[in-house]
């Protein structure tokens, strides 16, 4: 049975993060960025498809390439971020699963069944994203994700072959004091649950 995390952890996760746009001048090293994944791929996906695939631009080059396809209000705080991290997924992410998934052979499942191969993708590459801002959160970094982007064009730019699908983009580094806008409100529990 698991311990519940104390105050700090669940601020520094949780209560008192924030989604930055403005990073201090601090590179994230590539050490910095294998731990963090070797973190995030432990969070769970359905049959453990893991389709999320990661690109991380850690150069002024990589961003340039990247930045022409970015919405006018996201282009500046990507170029300045440290690290900018493409979350893509595998549309053949099914390949992988007889190494994946012993439980019994689903490869077949998915190569006869398009709309559920897309949907288990996206689905489990949003859910992969969002470990990875955890995971930086917990190793001290600030994150700001971003759906303002054209993807065709991203994945024209990094995925020419067509076989990754872009899914969104985080900026990641070390958060200005003032990097962030004030926090919006969140709807409280009974606006959006119930217990039956």
């Amino acid at each position: 049975m698991s311990t519940p995390l104390d105050k700090n952890a669940l601020d520094q996760l949780f209560l008192e993060a924030r989604s930055y746009n403005e990073f201090l001048d601090t590179p994230i090293s590539e050490e910095t960025i294998k731990e963090l994944y070797d973190l995030c791929k432990w969070g769970p996906t359905s049959m453990n498809t893991q389709p999320a695939r990661f690109v991380f631009l850690n150069s002024p080059e990589s961003k340039e390439k990247l930045l022409p396809a970015m919405a006018p209000g996201n282009a500046d705080k990507t170029r300045n971020a440290p690290l900018t991290l493409i979350v893509a997924f595998d549309s053949k992410f099914y390949n992988h699963l007889p190494t994946q998934f012993k439980a019994y052979d689903a490869k077949p499942m998915f190569e006869s069944n398009q709309a559920l191969t897309d949907s288990t993708a996206f689905r489990n590459s949003s859910l992969q994203g969002a470990y990875v801002m955890l995971a930086a959160r917990a190793l001290g970094l600030s994150v700001g994700a971003m759906s303002g982007f054209n993807p065709v064009a991203v994945d024209e730019a990094f995925f020419a072959d067509g076989q990754y699908k872009t899914n969104f983009i985080i900026n990641i580094g070390y958060g200005k004091p003032e990097g962030f806008h004030p926090r919006g409100p969140r709807l409280a529990f009974d606006e959006v649950a119930e217990i039956l």
